[in-house]
Formats: structure tokens, C-alpha cells, sequence
């Protein structure tokens, strides 16, 4: 070290070691007592001796000053550690004992010290053994300074609140000077050699951080205060011991590589880094390490898995996400799938009829189009019992769940785990599927409640949502109905001009001029006619009750209608079927599908209708090779009320269809692709008489 940096190192450590004197006597006079203000007061004493034998090495260049300034370094880094952890060790209160859990990191810091230590007096006495002893010393240092990180960050994470105001500048004091000191020890490591420039001006970056500590002492008051033991602060710490540990073991491989490296020694050495670096990014954003980490320290640190606190501020705040209906569904699987460290899910939810469940959101599983019925062996099961089902148990231990017969469907889920269902009252009102965890999770008692509990805030979060939107329903209705009595005022205005061109016709029949006129007047009102009748939809349910049609009479007179407007429509019947409903209605809905294949499909593309018997009921399907629709669009808007692709439509057709098929008692479902077309798949029970010669159950298709 030249003169220069000699001065400028005096300079540094005499400030730091007189300062800590002066923090030392300040302890004295105030005349603390606890163990904490004598932790403290090691610790600063400890801080002065080091800083006034640097001092006197820098002035003299003298080895013995050396030399014990080394090993008050490590005794400094020893009476921070015994502080922080003694401020850690929080005071019994009434009714509840002590924290524990600081066992392992007392015994982690005495051997960082003792090894430290010995280290030093390596170093001091010349002694080497076949890795440098001065490397090992800088490994240790290194080593230290990343533990004195981990234990403030530990001791600010777990403080109340109420005493985070007292500790932040010591923290903050601290936190400065150990960070400071990894830069300078893993820079000597890295290197292999110490920044004299950095290490000159050590003491002025340890003189800054004490009056921060000093700050902290004036406000703390003794240090009385209540440690909280947090899971998500033990993991953090853990995450980031880990990670400093990870770190030492590449640094010492980067050391060795480059040591027998030879001429590529440096190359390699820098390759091994990156790759270390890179593998330590894939690590810390892999979502089934995080979970296998969250897991054991649940299990080890902990008497209970959860921080019940977290997970329900968490799981609210997942629920209250914006993002409408659709969205709420997928907020709900998540949730829930976070909570047991679930990388999928889905959600099936009860239709508006409530006859069966069909999948309404889904999150990194996919889209299913099987339906299941709210009366069959699943929905009975999941409402009488109230379980949460383990897939995993059922198929080791199908007694432990008597009565129950999963579907055909549910088996093929892929990766299905755990069914949870979704109460409001006494109602079921969904149920969520999710896949296997991302590791190794015991279901028991404790995974079970509180599954159970959120399901049960979740099925009311979604039960809200449906009110809400069934009343929203009804408001988009009422508007309707409003515009409806529009419409009819503007019809009255064109009858009323009508009826008076007819009392004028008699007297100005052979004027040329009223012919011309009225011919005007008859071309305009029909035109706002048709644009009337465009805007409004006849909704009125007829008084008659059901009976027998032939359906394929119905079909041939809409492919004659549609033949006169210049569209062909293919027809196949392939058998006679006489379906059970309302003969206006049901060829207003046949009708209704077929030119909405015809408005979405080309004059050179395809149109067709087929009749087929399906089991019990009637097939009719209107298919074409158009535009088609996105699953999205057919999942969550097709069916509902004033929702179209159309830019003159209203979005009524298709959701009067599907109300009045379902009424009937039939299904309506849809297969659909963009740029490829969509079939349109009608199931109408048959006749009593028509279905005597065959009766098969309903198929399970997609809403």
C-alpha cells in the first residue's frame, strides 16, 4: 500500500474506530441494562478494537496490528451476530412463550466464526495446508458477510410492525456495511487478489453505517419489542441462505477451474460463472422449486402448514380481481390451486336451467366439452358428504368413498388430483377439478378445512356473480322492452300515414302525379318496416301444449323458403321423426340456425340440414362451411342475451333458441372454428309413440 492510500486508510478506520468508541461510552453512561443493550455493547466494542488496530496498522505498517486487526474483523463480525440474533430471540408475553426456531442459525454462526477464526490465525501464523490458507480466510469473510445479510433481512421481515419504525436504521446500517463487504470479498475471490482501493476505504463505509445503528438505539428504548414469526419471511431467508451458499460453492468451482485451467483457466473459469448464474435463474423462477421449498419449511419450521392470514388475505385478493364473470371462474381455480401447490384446475359450473354442471373456466388445463349432471352419482356425492375428493385416495382406497361412481369423463382429465366443491347454503353450486402438485403434498385435515373454507367463500363470491348477472339480464330486457314500445310508436306513425295516401287514393287515383307519389310513400314505409321488424323479435311462449311433429316437413319448408330467396340449402333425412313441441316455434328456431349459416357462409360454401335419430330424441343439425366462431365467443356468449357477431343483430335468436329447446326438455350444442365453419347440433325428445320402439339415454354433449 503506498503512502497515498496508507493516509487515506487511516483517515477510514480512525474514523470508524473513533466513532465506535464514542457509540461505547454512550452505552455505558445511559446505563442500558438487558441482555439486548449488552449484546449491543459487545458489538460496538468489539467494532472499536478493530477499527483502532487498523488505525495503528496504517499508521506503523507494523504485522502485529495486521494481524490482530484480522482477527478482531471476524470477533466484529461475531458480536453482530450475537446481537442480531439476540434481537431476534423475542420475550415471552402473557399466554404465549418465547420464539424458538434460531437454534440453527446460532449454531451456523458459531461455526462461520470459529472457521473464520481459524482462518486468521492461519493466515497470521504462515501456515498452509494444499489450498491457500489466505483463500480459505476469503472464503470465510465472504461467507460471513452473506450470513450477516440473511440475518438482518430475517430480522426485519419477522419484527412487528409497531417496532419496524425502531429497527429500519439499523437494518439499514447493517445491511449497507455486510453488503459492502461481499462486493469486497467476492471481487478478492473473483480476482484473486484484494481492491486495495476498496479495502482503503472499508472504515468510512462502516463509519456511515454506525450512526445508523446509534439512531436505531435512541428510538428502540431497550429493544423491548414481539418477534412475528411469518412463513413467507422463513422462506425468503431460506431462499436467500440458499442462495449465498450456492453462490460460495460456484465461486470456490470458478476458483479451482481457473487454477488448473492453465492457459484457458480464465475462459473457464468466467463459462462456469455464467453457467452457475443461469442455472440459479432457472432455479429461482421454477414454480416447483418454490413449492417443494414452501413444503419443508411448512413441515420443519412450523407447527401448522399455513399462515392461515396470508393465504386468506391472498385468496380474497385473487377473488376480487376484475375482469367480469368469465374471468371470476378462472380467479376461483387458481386460488384454490395455489393453495395446495396445483400448477392446473378447471371449473364446472351449474347451467342457468340447472340440470347439469358443464366446464366454465379453465386455467393451464384444457377445455373440456363434457357436461355432468346435477342429479347423477358425482353432483350426490360432493352435496351429501361435502368432501373433498382425492382422486389419488379413490383409486389406492375406493371404500374410503362408499357410494361414490366418478364419471367416465372425469377419468380422463389429465393430471386429475383433487375435486373441491363449491357450496352457497345448501345448494351445489360448482366444483373445481385440479391437477397434481407441482411436489410431493400430504392431503390431511389440515389441506382439507381449509380447501373446504375457501370453496365455501368461493361458491358465494360466484353466486353473487350469477345474481348479478341474471339481474342484469332482466335490466338489458326491461330495456328492451322499452325500445320495443318505440317501435311500435314509429309503426303507428306509418299506419297513420297509410291509412290518409288511402283516403286520398279515391279522389287522386287517375292524378299521375299521387300515383307517383304514393308509390313513394308505400316503397318508404315498407322499407321502415323492414327495418322495424329487423330491430324486434316476437317472444311471446304459446298456450298450447306440446305435440307431435314431423320434423321433416318442417325442414323441407325452410329449404323451399331459403330456395326462393336464391340460397340452396343441402337437406338429408334420414328417417321420418316425429319430435315433441310447438310446430311455429320449433321451425322459427331451425329456421333462426339455418340463415345464420347462411348470413356467415359464402355464396360458393355449404349449408346443410340432416335428421337423424340419436337414442330418444330427434337430430337435427345445421351445419355450414362459413366464418365460424372462437371457443371463447361460444363458451361465454353465445347463449346469452343480446350477445352476436352480426353488426345488425341483437343477440335474441340464439338465446330464445337455446331457452326453448331446454324447456322441451332437449340440448342444444355447437362445433365451431373460425375460418372453418359450424355445426349446430339440435336434440328435440320424441313423441311418446316415436320413442316407444327405442329408449337410450340422453348423450353427453357440450353446451
Amino acid at each position: 500500500m503506498d503512502s497515498r492510500m496508507a493516509v487515506v486508510a487511516a483517515w477510514s478506520y480512525g474514523l470508524a474506530g473513533f466513532l465506535a468508541s464514542f457509540l461505547t461510552l454512550y452505552l455505558v453512561s445511559g446505563k442500558r441494562t438487558g441482555e439486548r443493550s449488552r449484546a449491543m455493547f459487545i458489538a460496538v466494542s468489539l467494532c472499536a478494537l478493530w477499527g483502532m488496530l487498523s488505525l495503528a496498522f496504517a499508521l506503523t505498517g507494523k504485522a502485529l496490528f495486521l494481524a490482530g486487526s484480522l482477527l478482531a474483523d471476524i470477533l466484529r463480525f461475531g458480536g453482530w451476530y450475537f446481537f442480531l440474533l439476540v434481537l431476534m430471540k423475542a420475550e415471552p408475553t402473557e399466554g404465549q412463550p418465547a420464539s424458538t426456531g434460531f437454534g440453527w442459525l446460532r449454531a451456523l454462526a458459531v461455526i462461520l466464526v470459529l472457521v473464520g477464526f481459524t482462518a486468521q490465525v492461519m493466515v497470521v501464523s504462515g501456515i498452509d495446508l494444499p489450498v491457500s490458507s489466505q483463500r480459505i480466510a476469503l472464503f470465510a469473510s465472504l461467507a460471513m458477510s452473506v450470513f450477516g445479510m440473511v440475518l438482518v433481512e430475517r430480522l426485519f421481515r419477522n419484527v412487528s410492525p409497531d417496532f419496524r419504525w425502531s429497527v429500519k436504521p439499523l437494518c439499514l446500517g447493517l445491511g449497507g456495511v455486510f453488503l459492502f463487504d461481499v462486493y469486497l470479498y467476492s471481487d478478492a475471490l473473483l480476482f484473486n487478489r484484494i481492491d486495495v482501493d476498496a479495502f482503503s476505504i472499508r472504515g468510512f463505509a462502516h463509519a456511515l453505517g454506525l450512526p445508523l445503528v446509534a439512531l436505531a438505539a435512541l428510538r428502540s428504548h431497550d429493544w423491548k419489542r414481539r418477534l412475528i414469526m411469518s412463513q413467507r419471511a422463513v422462506l425468503q431467508s431460506a431462499t436467500l441462505l440458499i442462495v449465498g451458499a450456492y453462490l460460495l460453492f460456484m465461486a470456490a468451482a470458478g476458483y479451482y477451474v481457473r487454477f488448473f485451467g492453465g492457459e484457458w483457466g480464465r475462459a473457464l473459469q468466467l463459462a462456469v460463472l455464467f453457467v452457475a448464474l443461469l442455472i440459479l435463474a432457472g432455479l429461482t423462477i421454477s414454480g416447483s422449486m418454490r413449492a417443494k421449498l414452501r413444503v419443508q419449511v411448512g413441515k420443519h419450521f412450523f407447527t401448522y402448514r399455513y399462515d392461515y392470514r396470508e393465504e386468506w388475505l391472498r385468496f380474497t385478493q385473487t377473488l376480487s380481481s376484475q375482469g367480469g364473470f368469465a374471468a371470476m371462474g378462472k380467479h376461483v381455480v387458481r386460488g384454490l390451486a395455489d393453495m395446495v401447490e396445483s400448477p392446473a384446475g378447471a371449473l364446472w359450473l351449474k347451467d342457468p336451467s340447472g340440470r347439469f354442471f358443464a366446464q366454465a373456466a379453465c386455467w393451464n388445463m384444457p377445455v373440456s366439452a363434457a357436461t355432468e349432471d346435477v342429479d347423477g352419482p358425482l353432483g350426490t356425492f360432493l352435496l351429501e358428504s361435502g368432501w373433498v375428493i382425492n382422486l389419488e385416495e379413490y383409486r389406492s382406497l375406493p371404500r374410503r368413498y362408499d357410494g361414490l361412481d366418478l364419471p367416465a369423463w372425469m377419468v380422463e382429465v389429465p393430471n386429475a388430483w383433487l375435486v373441491v366443491p363449491l357450496t352457497t347454503g345448501s345448494e351445489l353450486i360448482a366444483f373445481v377439478i385440479l391437477a397434481t402438485a407441482r411436489t410431493r403434498i400430504d392431503v390431511n385435515w389440515e389441506v382439507n378445512d381449509l380447501l373446504k373454507t375457501a370453496a365455501r367463500q368461493a361458491g358465494a363470491f360466484l353466486g353473487q356473480m350469477q345474481a348479478s348477472e341474471a339481474l342484469l339480464e332482466v335490466r338489458k330486457f326491461d330495456s328492451f322492452n322499452r325500445m320495443s314500445a318505440f317501435v311500435v310508436h314509429d309503426l303507428k306513425n306509418i299506419v297513420a300515414q297509410l291509412s290518409l295516401m288511402l283516403k286520398n287514393a279515391e279522389r287522386h287515383r287517375d292524378n299521375p302525379e299521387f300515383q307517383k307519389d304514393m308509390l313513394m310513400t308505400v316503397e318508404h314505409s315498407v322499407e321502415r318496416m323492414r327495418q322495424l321488424m329487423m330491430q324486434l323479435r316476437e317472444g311471446a311462449t304459446p298456450l298450447d301444449s306440446p305435440r307431435g311433429i314431423d320434423l321433416s316437413d318442417v325442414v323441407r319448408r325452410i329449404q323451399m323458403a331459403k330456395s326462393r330467396q336464391g340460397r340452396d340449402v343441402e337437406l338429408t333425412v334420414e328417417e321420418r321423426l316425429i319430435a315433441r313441441g310447438h310446430e311455429d316455434r320449433i321451425e322459427r328456431v331451425v329456421g333462426h340456425l339455418v340463415q345464420n349459416a347462411i348470413d356467415a357462409t359464402e355464396e360458393t360454401g355449404r349449408v346443410w340440414i340432416r335428421v337423424a335419430r340419436q337414442g330418444n330424441y330427434a337430430l337435427v343439425e345445421v351445419g355450414d362451411t362459413g366464418h365460424g366462431m372462437s371457443p371463447e365467443f361460444v363458451r361465454e356468449r353465445l347463449f346469452k342475451p343480446f350477445q352476436t357477431t352480426k353488426p345488425t343483430g341483437m343477440g335474441i335468436g340464439a338465446y330464445e333458441s337455446f331457452q326453448y329447446v331446454h324447456e322441451l326438455g332437449g340440448k342444444l350444442s355447437v362445433d365451431s372454428a373460425v375460418d372453418v365453419g359450424t355445426q349446430v347440433a339440435l336434440l328435440l325428445p320424441l313423441s311418446e309413440s316415436a320413442a316407444a320402439a327405442k329408449s337410450v339415454d340422453l348423450p353427453e354433449d357440450s353446451e
